[in-house]
């Protein structure tokens, strides 16, 4: 195990937000692009004339006939011969030969240009080198698409399963939770595909609301859970939710900003529901950030189940104990066998990463 990573907490400074960094950064080099675009097309335009100024038109030699002075004719009387002879056709006219020779191709090739104007990318200088960056003090840089706890990915579609069970309250692990989360989202690169599940005993798409087993969506449709007794046995009760894919842009990044602070927290702890929901979204995700701060009956079962499905289907988890050691063992079990990795995050919030 490695030694316990601090997480830098600037006291008393303001803070730039990344997201308008990045915007101005992205205007910046769009302005460059149609700038450097238009000169090029200029720089074209130029080089043509040159081209047509230096062709000279050929001209076409001008045939003159002259014309003796005629002798007296003496008619001579031909036999007649029939003769199958397909005449020939009649030479073209002046009119005719200037225009063979203005529609003649020119020895002289002029090339010509395509020019095709696509939309503007608003991602114009987004890569893995884009400028300074950003950083939380353990290695993610501005080219990456996700971050959580310290763990970074590039994957492009990418799923937070977090725990909102009501133990959460205990040592305010909610408020690092949220503030974790919030400062996640502000990172994220625009295009982005997000998928998002909060869980407890049952488990729900941010946003849902919750009522003790029933689960209702913004449009009003009701998924239900039931317990056969306690509280790490809850099984769903008619039909799955799917998980929807969200794309990351500001406007979206400010709603589940919204849905992240005011989320209210619920009874119980189940691990293997919200995680089979991640798996079961159309297409796959690339990479699940599940966090937990509690270890329920039957989580080691689970952590093997859910490790060899995600292997299967090529997803990496990446596991966060918040203040929970006891669960690092089973988490450490699906981080190992999904390629992900493990952070434990003690009450101070400070974070060690397991190898």
């Amino acid at each position: 195990m490695s030694e316990p990573i601090p997480s830098p907490v600037p006291a008393q400074t303001a803070v730039p937000n990344p997201r308008a960094i990045l915007r101005q950064q992205q205007r910046t080099a769009t302005l460059v692009s149609l700038i450097t675009a238009l000169l090029f097309m200029v720089l074209i335009g130029l080089v043509l004339a040159v081209i047509l100024m230096a062709v000279k038109p050929t001209e076409q030699p001008s045939l003159v006939a002259y014309t003796g002075v005629s002798e007296k004719k003496t008619k001579v009387v031909v036999p007649k011969v029939q003769t199958n002879v397909q005449r020939k056709p009649s030479a073209p006219s002046m009119a005719a030969s200037r225009m063979v020779v203005a529609n003649a191709q020119a020895p002289t090739s002029i090339p010509v240009p395509e020019i095709v104007v696509e939309d503007i990318s608003m991602d114009i200088g987004v890569g893995e080198n884009f400028g300074a960056g950003w950083g939380d003090g353990d290695g993610f840089g501005g080219g990456g698409g996700s971050t959580f706890f310290g763990q970074s990915s590039n994957a492009e579609r990418v799923v937070y399963v977090i725990d909102f069970s009501s133990s959460m309250k205990r040592d305010d692990r909610h408020k690092l939770m949220r503030a974790e989360l919030t400062e996640s989202l502000s990172k994220m690169r625009n295009g982005l595909k997000l998928g998002m599940i909060f869980f407890a005993g049952p488990a729900w798409v941010a946003g849902d609301t919750v009522k003790g087993g029933v689960i209702t969506t913004p449009k009003g449709k009701k998924y239900k859970y039931k317990t056969t007794g306690g509280h790490a046995k809850w099984i769903h009760d008619g039909p799955k939710r799917q998980v929807p894919w969200w794309t990351i842009d500001d406007k979206e990044v400010e709603r589940i900003t919204g849905i992240v602070k005011t989320a209210p927290l619920n009874s119980g702890t189940v691990w293997h529901l919200p995680l089979n929901m991640a798996l079961d979204m159309k297409p796959a995700p690339q990479m699940i950030y599940f966090m937990t701060d509690g270890l329920a009956s039957g989580s080691s079962q689970w952590a093997e189940e859910i490790g060899k499905r995600a292997r299967k289907m090529g997803v990496t988890i990446n596991c966060v104990a918040l203040m929970q050691p006891k669960a690092e063992k089973d988490l450490k079990t699906m981080a190992e066998m999904t390629g992900g990795q493990v952070t434990m995050v003690d009450a101070k919030g400070k974070r060690k990463h397991l190898k």
